[in-house]
């Protein structure tokens, strides 16, 4: 696994139309972990790549008509399986934070590189993502200084309130025990 030109060589590709660039593209000082699935609660089908790419059918489930429209990406995405999906380049900046604060510094997309786990708050990760989170991790702090363990935050940590992933169902613990140290 490496990253060539800010694209991970072992993800699938699909570039997002929800990026922009960094106002310091050597300023990634930052990693937040999310979850999502789409429907809630429900894995696999398609729709977190077509949500992030703005191409999700609002006729495909209901709950889809109230966030069909939100322009919002991250820069991996990690599946159930394993498999990693990456929407947007590192040296981009991804739309995944939304109003956000970090040690007094606002507007974390800016800085920041999004994970998205496909899970739920209260549905255990399994130990295929894990171990994935794991290694993209480690080649991420390997590959960007400014990045360190102390630097690696929950959504719920920067937007509490507003936030609770990647939930209670996250094992903090398990995965900063993987990192290589």
């Amino acid at each position: 696994m490496h990253i060539k030109n800010g694209w991970l060589n072992s993800a699938t590709q699909m570039p997002s139309p929800n990026v922009d660039l960094r106002p310091d593209a050597d300023d990634i000082s930052l990693l937040v972990i999310h979850n999502i699935s789409l429907p809630p609660n429900r894995f696999g089908g398609g729709y977190i790549g077509q949500f992030f790419s703005n191409c999700l059918n609002p006729d495909d489930d209901e709950y889809f008509a109230g966030i069909c429209d939100l322009k919002v990406s991250s820069h991996l995405l990690i599946d159930r399986l394993g498999a990693i999906t990456q929407f947007a380049g590192f040296d981009q900046r991804a739309w995944h934070a939304g109003v956000s604060q970090f040690e007094g510094r606002k507007n974390c997309n800016d800085f920041s590189i999004g994970i998205e786990m496909e899970g739920a708050d209260h549905i255990p990760y399994t130990d295929v993502q894990y171990q994935i989170l794991a290694e993209v991790t480690g080649l991420l702090l390997q590959t960007h200084s400014r990045l360190t363990r102390e630097r690696i935050v929950g959504h719920s940590d920067i937007a509490p309130g507003r936030k609770t992933d990647p939930g209670a169902a996250f094992d903090w613990a398990r995965y900063k025990n993987l990192l290589v140290r």
